[in-house]
C-alpha cells in the first residue's frame, strides 16, 4: 500500500507510511476501505446528499477492538477522525475529508432479556432493529419516530419520540455503555462506574468516545397502540393549531401528538384533490388501553372538518415505520430547530406563514410533543438540557436539485430567525446542521461549563471533534 496524506486536527496534512497503515489493516477483524477500493464511493456515501466528503481512510468495525485499534490509530498519528453510526444525521459529521472513518453500521446485534427487561445493544443497529426484538417480547424502549434513524446518535443526543411522555427519554433509560475513550481504553461507564463520564454521555452527543455497545431498561407494550393521522385543510390550520394546543394541556402521558405542516404526498387514503396542497397533519399515538386512548384522542380528533382521519389500532414496530418515507437518501436537507416552552399565537402565525412559502413538495415544519415523563427529570440530571420545552420545532428543507439551496436553505434560516422570539435558546443537537458550532454552548445552557470540564479530562485534544463540538475547558478559557 502507498503512502496516504491523511488531515491532521489541526487541518494539516501528515503522511503516514504505507506499511504502517498496512500493518494497522492486519490487525483489525474488520476491514479497512480506502481510495483503491472498489466500494470506497458507496461507503463514504451517508443519507444527506449535501454532504460528499473524501476520507482517506473508513475502519468498517467488526467489533469493539477494531473501534480500540482505530482510536489509537488516529490519535498516535494526530488524526482527523470521524465516528458513523446505523442511522443519519443532518450535520453529516459521520464522514470528514482526508481523515479516519470509524464505521460502526456493521455492528448491529440487539439482545433482549425479557426476565430482567433489559436490553444490550451495538451502535450499528437501528430502530428497526430494535423494535423487532423488544416487541417479540411486548416490550419497548422510547426512541424516536423513523426506524431507519441509529440507535447510538440518537441516545447519545436525547432520543424522544412516540413513547417519551411515558417512559421518558432514550438517553433516561441507559444504564450503561462500553466507550472507547479518547486515551484508546475500553471502559465500561455507568452510575457507578465513571458517573461524570455517564452524565456527559447521556445528551454530549459524540463529544466523549466511541459507544461500542449500550444497556437499557425496558418497559411494557403489549400488543398495539392507537395511532394515526388526521389531515386537516391548510385554510384551518389556525384554529386546529390553537384548539390543538389547549387538547395538549391536559393530555394523559400516555398521549404524543405532533404536528406536521406541508404539502399533501399522494397517500391512498386522501382524495386526489388534495395531492400537493399545504396541509396539517396531526400524528398522534396512545401507548396504552385502547379503549382509554380513544377516550383520549376524542378531542384531538373532533377539531375542526378534518379531510381524512385514520387512527386506529396498529402495531407499535408499524407505527414506527410510518414516516419513513420523508427520510429515504439520496436528498439534499437542511434543518433547523427551536424549543418552545408554549406554542404562542405569534409563533402560530410565524409558522403559518413560512408554509405559505414552502420552496419545495418535500420541505415541511414538524411540532414534536414532548414533557411528560421526560420533563419531570432535573436540567442537572444529565446532560440533556431541555426538560421544560413543551413542543420542539424542527424546520425539515428537503430537495433534489443543487440549484435549490439557496432557496430552500434561506426558507428554513429565514423561520428559525423569525420563531426566535418565542423559542427558550435551548436546543435538540441532532437536529442542529453543521454550520450551527457558534450555537451549541447555547443549546446546552447551564450543563455547558460542566460538559467542558468533563471533555478536559476525557479529551483533552480534542480528538472527539467532528460532532456539535464542546471544546475543552482549557481551550475555552485560551479563546477566552
Amino acid at each position: 500500500m502507498d503512502d496516504l496524506n491523511l488531515t491532521t486536527l489541526q487541518r494539516g496534512q501528515t503522511r503516514v507510511k504505507g506499511s504502517t497503515i498496512e500493518a494497522f489493516a492486519a490487525a483489525l477483524r474488520g476491514r479497512l476501505i480506502t481510495k483503491d477500493d472498489a466500494d470506497y464511493d458507496e461507503a463514504r456515501t451517508i443519507w444527506n446528499s449535501m454532504i460528499d466528503r473524501h476520507p482517506a481512510m473508513i475502519v468498517r468495525c467488526a467489533g469493539a477492538g477494531d473501534a480500540v485499534k482505530a482510536v489509537r490509530f488516529a490519535r498516535d498519528n494526530g488524526l482527523l477522525l470521524a465516528i458513523r453510526g446505523g442511522g443519519h444525521n443532518i450535520a453529516g459529521n459521520a464522514i470528514c475529508d482526508g481523515g479516519v472513518v470509524i464505521d460502526l453500521s456493521s455492528m448491529r446485534s440487539v439482545w433482549v432479556d425479557p426476565a430482567t427487561r433489559r436490553m444490550r445493544v451495538e451502535p450499528g443497529a437501528t430502530l428497526a432493529d430494535v423494535d423487532a426484538e423488544t416487541q417479540a417480547f411486548g416490550l419497548v424502549l422510547p426512541t424516536g419516530i423513523n426506524s431507519t434513524t441509529g440507535i447510538a446518535g440518537l441516545t447519545l443526543g436525547g432520543g424522544f419520540g412516540w413513547t417519551t411522555r411515558k417512559f421518558g427519554l432514550t438517553l433516561d433509560n441507559l444504564i450503561s455503555v462500553d466507550v472507547v475513550t479518547a486515551a484508546g481504553e475500553l471502559k465500561r461507564v455507568s452510575e457507578k462506574e465513571e458517573p461524570e463520564l455517564f452524565w456527559a454521555l447521556r445528551g454530549g452527543g459524540g463529544n466523549f468516545g466511541v459507544v461500542t455497545s449500550f444497556e437499557f431498561r425496558l418497559h411494557d407494550l403489549p400488543g398495539e397502540v392507537l395511532a394515526g393521522l388526521v389531515v386537516h385543510p391548510f385554510a384551518d390550520a389556525e384554529m386546529v393549531l390553537k384548539q390543538y394546543r389547549q387538547q395538549l394541556e391536559t393530555a394523559p402521558d400516555e398521549l404524543t401528538c405532533w404536528a406536521v405542516m406541508r404539502k399533501a404526498p399522494p397517500l391512498p387514503f386522501l382524495p386526489a384533490e388534495w395531492h400537493g396542497k399545504e396541509v396539517l397533519v396531526l400524528a398522534m399515538c396512545y401507548c396504552g388501553n385502547l379503549q382509554a386512548g380513544e377516550t383520549a384522542t376524542a378531542g384531538l380528533r373532533s377539531i375542526g372538518k378534518p379531510i381524512a382521519d385514520v387512527v386506529g389500532p396498529a402495531p407499535f414496530a408499524a407505527w414506527q415505520q410510518a414516516f419513513d418515507p420523508l427520510l429515504t437518501p439520496g436528498a439534499r436537507n437542511y434543518w433547523k430547530s427551536q424549543d418552545f416552552a408554549r406554542l404562542s399565537d405569534p409563533a402560530i402565525s410565524v409558522l403559518l406563514d413560512a408554509v405559505r412559502k414552502l420552496p419545495g413538495p418535500e420541505c415541511e415544519i414538524f411540532i414534536g410533543h414532548v414533557g411528560g415523563a421526560a420533563g419531570r427529570i432535573g436540567h442537572e440530571a444529565t446532560a440533556f438540557p431541555q426538560r421544560s420545552s413543551h413542543f420542539v420545532m424542527n424546520v425539515h428543507a428537503r430537495w433534489r436539485e443543487k440549484t435549490m439551496d439557496q432557496a430552500c436553505i434561506g426558507w428554513a434560516k429565514g423561520l428559525f430567525e423569525a420563531t426566535r422570539p418565542h423559542a427558550i435558546g435551548t436546543a435538540y443537537i441532532n437536529f442542529m446542521p453543521e454550520d450551527e458550532a457558534d450555537r451549541v454552548e447555547a443549546a446546552y445552557g447551564m450543563n455547558y461549563r460542566r460538559l467542558a470540564e468533563i471533555k478536559r479530562r476525557y479529551d483533552p485534544q480534542n480528538l472527539f471533534r467532528m460532532n456539535q463540538n464542546v471544546k475543552p475547558l482549557a481551550e475555552m478559557r485560551a479563546a477566552s
